[in-house]
């Protein structure tokens, strides 16, 4: 009866982390609702900058960040952030004012604050850029990720493995745990 019961209640634990992972999704939040949140407890950034005209930007939203591994570890280790580089709101971060530039006919230029994520390289979507806890800039990194390209680049930064030892030196040695 014990072993029968002990089965009953593994079966039912697993399927019910299962059908959690399964459903896992990021919780994206603002830039200003991320702050908020760090202040009380630190975590490093994630954001993702994108427009809505951009098809690499939501075939990544569908395939990269709705794996459920993924959006797992970037919900545990992260403050996930969408950023609209389109968007027209101010952004107040870090004591500054990020404000939109003016369209010119019909284009629509980069806020300021996407700009300032691309820290004078060549703006494209979509992008990651990623912070510390204490809001400094680590990189960003433009182009679509796959759930097993952007997965070494999670632990990588989360682990602060970018203070010690070179991505490209760091990548051969890490084991995936996405399942296949």
């Amino acid at each position: 009866m014990k072993i029968l019961f002990s089965i009953i209640v593994f079966s039912s634990c697993y399927w019910a982390s299962t059908f959690a992972q399964a459903g896992a999704k990021v919780k994206w939040y603002s830039i200003e609702e991320a702050v908020q949140l760090n202040a009380k407890t630190p975590k490093k950034f994630l954001i993702d900058i994108y427009t809505d005209w951009c098809g690499w930007c939501k075939k990544m939203d569908a395939e990269t960040f709705n794996y459920p591994e993924i959006a797992q570890y970037i919900n545990t280790h992260y403050y996930p952030v969408k950023f609209n580089a389109e968007s027209s709101a101010d952004v107040n971060f870090s004591g500054k004012v990020y404000k939109a530039e003016k369209a010119v006919g019909n284009r629509i230029p980069p806020h300021q604050f996407a700009v300032a994520l691309f820290n004078g390289q060549g703006i494209g979507y979509p992008a990651i850029a990623y912070l510390t806890e204490k809001l400094e800039m680590i990189g960003t990194i433009p182009g679509y990720k796959t759930p097993q390209q952007i997965e070494p680049l999670l632990y990588y930064i989360a682990e602060n493995k970018f203070k010690t030892i070179p991505f490209d030196q760091y990548q051969p040695s890490f084991v995936s745990r996405l399942k296949k």
